[in-house]
């Protein structure tokens, strides 16, 4: 799901835009490498790389261990002989604060001064360095979840676009899943609630369409909760949602906001003695289960995931946990969907890489991207450049049950709906 996105105003944005216009920098082509090499962050034996990542922000949010994910997937390049025999020169992820001005401040320090091949991973909510990096030809990863992966020829969401544009499709991994929760959507209900801002908006008319064409009814879609302060009274929102289904309560309650409105929703609809199925998209984080007020509140939710689960035993997710541990100085850590993030944006770009060839230049690469595609991911079947456009369409839910995540439907691939 994308994550709120925080307004630029058009001052600022006109700003950034004439900078990054303005800028002097060279194409990936043309900029020296060293050694030999006339390609921007490639010499003989090395390709240069570095991230964006929002590690500290003002709420105290922090995406930092995405930066862990894609150093311990760089690692395991290398230590096997690296890329058409160049090791990855990983830089390390360069912190935005998740402030506008500072995520393209860290894109052109990366581009100009550090002169890297590609940015992997980027990680923001805050992506204004998109225009700058598409401009200068700079390969750049991350998750889809922001429509500046959407579209531009450069810059690749791991799992494809995750937002759904106009022309596009809206993934059904979350209403397939449930299915299997539900016993099928035939004559069940869902209610749907969402925060009042724009993504709120852009949510619940994505969701909507989503789940009627899955089967279900939609008795309740609404953008009404305040996006500035999580409710402290949560009574009105669930008397409305609780009789949405012709008086009666609905058996899905689907919320598309983030993990404190949640906790607020959820705990306000079990005390009303609901018996149907919670869910949302954001709640997937080992951490949150160290906390017991969260963990009771969340018990029983099931998590949208974009990714194969933590929990599988798949040869793929040994390798990331091994990988994880590796990188962490051999201690087990507990993972997150930012590990995943900066693992699976490091994945792929090297898997284009190794199919550009010996012969590593941003045209090449280009090249190499238009006509790639793969299976059997952590996030599925992969393809370009369909995925500029569209999700891989794959994911799975996990259910907080009794302090831990079990697989509640499994990871699959599921074809899209075009986008009304």
């Amino acid at each position: 799901m994308s994550r709120p996105i925080r307004a630029i105003t058009a001052t600022v944005a006109a700003l950034l835009l004439a900078t990054a216009c303005n800028s002097t920098a060279n194409s990936g082509n043309n900029t020296a490498g060293g050694q030999g090499s006339s390609v921007r962050g490639v010499t003989d034996d090395s390709i240069k790389v570095g991230g964006i990542v929002s590690m500290t922000t003002s709420s105290g949010y922090s995406k930092k261990d995405t930066d862990l994910g894609a150093k311990a997937r760089f690692d395991r390049a290398n230590a096997e002989g690296g890329i058409n025999g160049r090791t990855i020169d990983y830089l390390g992820a360069e912190d935005d604060g998740q402030d506008p001005a500072k995520n393209l401040a860290a894109a052109r320090k990366l581009v100009q001064q550090d002169k890297v091949f590609a940015i992997s991973p980027m990680s923001s909510v805050t992506f204004s360095g998109a225009d700058f990096l598409q401009k200068q030809k700079v390969p750049t990863f991350g998750w889809g979840t922001l429509p500046s992966f959407c579209g531009p020829t450069y810059i690749y969401g791991y799992g494809g676009c995750m937002v759904p544009m106009p022309g596009g499709t809206i993934t059904q991994t979350w209403p397939e899943g449930l299915k299997k929760v539900t016993g099928g959507a035939k004559g069940k209900s869902v209610a749907i609630l969402a925060n009042d801002n724009d993504a709120g908006t852009f949510a619940i008319r994505t969701y909507k369409q989503s789940f009627k064409s899955a089967g279900y009814k939609v008795s309740y879609a609404k953008a009404t909760v305040p996006a500035t302060a999580v409710p402290s009274d949560w009574s009105a929102y669930t008397k409305e949602l609780l009789r949405s289904d012709d008086g009666k309560a609905p058996d899905v309650v689907v919320s598309v906001m983030q993990t404190p409105y949640n906790i607020g929703l959820f705990t306000a609809v079990k005390r009303t003695g609901y018996k149907g199925v919670l869910t949302d998209p954001t709640d997937y984080d080992p951490g949150l289960l160290a906390k017991k007020a969260t963990k009771q509140a969340l018990d029983g939710v099931h998590v949208l995931l974009s990714f194969e689960p933590f929990e599988a035993s798949t040869p793929g997710m040994k390798q990331f946990k091994a990988d994880i541990k590796k990188a962490s100085g051999g201690k087990d850590v507990p993972l997150n969907m930012h590990m995943m993030t900066g693992y699976m944006s490091a994945d792929l770009f090297l898997a284009i890489a190794k199919k550009a060839g010996k012969n590593l230049t941003v045209a090449s690469f280009q090249k190499a991207a238009n006509g790639f595609s793969d299976t059997g991911t952590l996030v599925g079947d992969r393809a370009l450049p369909r995925g500029r456009t569209e999700s891989f369409g794959c994911g799975a839910l996990a259910q907080l049950k009794d302090g831990a995540y079990r697989v509640s439907s499994s990871f699959k691939c599921y074809p899209p709906i075009p986008f009304k």
